[in-house]
C-alpha cells in the first residue's frame, strides 16, 4: 500500500488579521495532484485540520470541496481525518455520515462503553488497495483533552502507569495502550498496523512561537516507546517542523505552509509511506510548493535592514500596474525586525518608504530595544506621589538608558492633556 501522511493544514488561519485562503487553496490543489501522480491508497490527516474550534465557512469550503474532487479523481482513495487541539472533535465529526460515502473517515473524540473500557471499534479504520481488500489498519486516535481521559469512571488498568509523570499523561498512554492491543486483536496475517495520533513526543523539537502548547510546562508529552515494533508506522501531527522521532518510522510530517515567520526555514513537506505487507518498506519527503513566499528581515540596526529590504527581489508580474489588485494575494508576506540603539519615532514611515514599489506585504514590524543594566528590576513606587509626567520619565529611562527629549516630553504633555479634556467632556454630556 502507498499512504501520504501530512497533518497541521490549520484552514481559515488568520496570519497577523490576513487571510491566507489562497495559500490553503495552492497547497490543496496540489496535494490533490500528488496523490494522483503517486497513485496513493490513503491520505491521512493527523490533526488541527482547521485554525480555531469555529472556522470560517470558506475554511470549511476548502476541506469539502477537496473531499469530494477527491473522491471523483481517485474513487478508491481512503481519507482519515483526526481532529486535533485546535479543532473541534464534535464538528469534526459532524458531517461524519456523508463523508462515509466519500470514503472518508472523521475521527474527532473517543467514547467509552458502559463497562468504562475504550470504544476501540469506532477508531480502528480498515485501509483497502485498489481490488477492495483490506492490506492495513488505521488506529485513528484524535487528539485527547483531559477531561477524556482522566475520569475516575474509565477503567483503563491504573497500576500500569503508576510511574507517569501526571494523571493526564497516564490517561493518554493508557488509551493509546488499549487500541493498540485492540488493533493487534483485530489484524490477520499480513495486514499492516499505522498508527495515527496527535500529540506532543518525548524529544521531538517544538516551533519557536507557533505552537499552541497543549497543557502549560509542556508536562503533556509521552513516549515513543509507546508504539511497539509490530506497528509498522506512526504519522503523527501538533509540531510543525517535520521530523522522525527515534526511528524512521515515526515521524511528524510537520505542517504543509509555514505558520510563523519563525518556521521560514523549515522543509515543509508531506510523507509518501510504502507498505510492504506487515511492515515499513521506505518513506519519501515530498517537498511542498510555496504558493507564497515569506521573508524575515533582521535583527539588525537600521540601515542594515534598510539595505536587506532594497536588496530583496521583486516579482515584476505580481507588482505590475494592471494586474497590482488582482495578484495581491499572491505578493510575499514580510517581517522587519530592529535593533535600535535610541528611539526612532519615524521608523515605521522610514520602513514603509524603503518598501514603494515592491509587491511585498509588511505584516509585522518588530522593535527590539537594548538592555538596560538593571532595567529588569521592580522598584515599589508611589504613583500617586510620583505623577504621570515622572512615571513616564522613568519608564523611558528604564527602556532607553537616557532620560526623554523635550520634545518628547512636550509630545506626552500634549497627549495627556487630550486624554484630559476627553474625560471632561464625557463628564459634562459634551459630544468627543
Amino acid at each position: 500500500m502507498k499512504l501520504i501522511h501530512t497533518a497541521d493544514w490549520h484552514l481559515g488561519q488568520s496570519f497577523h488579521g490576513q487571510e491566507r485562503h489562497a495559500e490553503h487553496r495552492a497547497f490543496l490543489a496540489w496535494l490533490l495532484d500528488t496523490l494522483v501522480e503517486r497513485r496513493a491508497d490513503a491520505l491521512l490527516v493527523a490533526g488541527d485540520i482547521f485554525d480555531v474550534v469555529n472556522p470560517s465557512l470558506r475554511a470549511q469550503e476548502l476541506l469539502f470541496h477537496f473531499i469530494v474532487s477527491a473522491h471523483e479523481r481517485l474513487p478508491h482513495l481512503e481519507i482519515v481525518l483526526i481532529a486535533g487541539n485546535h479543532d473541534s472533535g464534535n464538528r469534526i465529526e459532524l458531517p461524519a455520515p456523508l463523508m462515509r460515502r466519500l470514503r472518508t473517515h472523521a475521527l474527532g473524540r473517543v467514547s467509552w462503553l458502559d463497562d468504562g473500557n475504550l470504544d476501540a471499534e469506532r477508531l480502528l479504520v480498515p485501509l483497502t488497495n485498489t481490488s477492495g481488500e483490506t492490506r492495513a489498519w488505521c488506529l485513528a486516535l484524535p487528539f485527547l483533552r483531559p477531561a477524556e481521559v482522566t475520569g475516575a469512571g474509565r477503567r483503563l488498568d491504573q497500576d500500569e502507569d503508576d510511574d507517569a509523570p501526571n494523571d493526564y499523561v497516564a490517561g493518554i498512554t493508557r488509551v493509546h495502550r488499549q487500541l493498540i492491543d485492540a488493533a493487534g486483536k483485530r489484524r490477520e496475517p499480513g495486514q499492516a498496523l499505522v498508527a495515527m495520533s496527535h500529540a506532543h513526543l518525548h524529544g521531538a523539537a517544538v516551533s519557536e512561537a507557533s505552537e499552541r502548547p497543549i497543557v502549560i510546562g509542556g508536562e503533556e508529552s509521552i513516549s515513543a516507546a509507546l508504539f511497539p515494533a509490530d506497528i509498522a508506522y506512526v504519522a503523527l501531527g501538533h509540531l510543525h517542523r517535520a521530523q522522525q522521532v527515534g526511528e524512521a518510522r515515526i515521524r511528524y510530517s510537520g505542517s504543509p505552509l509555514p505558520l510563523d515567520f519563525s518556521e521560514v526555514g523549515y522543509p515543509h513537506q508531506v510523507v509518501e509511506v510504502r507498505l510492504d505487507g506487515e511492515a515499513l518498506g521506505e518513506t519519501q519527503a515530498i517537498p511542498v510548493p510555496r504558493p507564497v513566499a515569506m521573508h524575515r528581515v533582521g535583527p539588525a540596526p537600521l540601515e542594515r535592514v534598510l539595505a536587506e529590504l532594497a536588496a530583496l527581489e521583486d516579482d515584476p508580474a505580481l507588482s505590475d500596474a494592471r494586474g497590482r489588485e488582482r495578484s495581491k494575494e499572491h505578493w510575499p508576506w514580510l517581517e522587519v525586525r530592529v535593533e535600535l540603539e535610541s528611539p526612532i519615532p519615524d521608523l515605521r514611515a522610514r520602513v514603509e518608504t524603503a518598501l514603494e514599489g515592491k509587491a511585498l506585504r509588511l505584516l509585522r514590524l518588530e522593535r527590539r530595544l537594548p538592555r538596560v543594566e538593571g532595567g529588569d528590576q521592580k522598584t515599589r513606587v508611589d504613583l500617586e506621589t510620583l505623577g504621570p509626567r515622572r512615571l513616564f520619565e522613568r519608564t523611558w529611562e528604564q527602556r532607553w538608558g537616557e532620560s526623554p527629549a523635550e520634545n518628547v516630553l512636550a509630545d506626552f504633555d500634549r497627549l495627556r492633556q487630550d486624554v484630559l479634556d476627553a474625560d471632561d467632556a464625557s463628564t459634562q454630556g459634551d459630544p468627543i
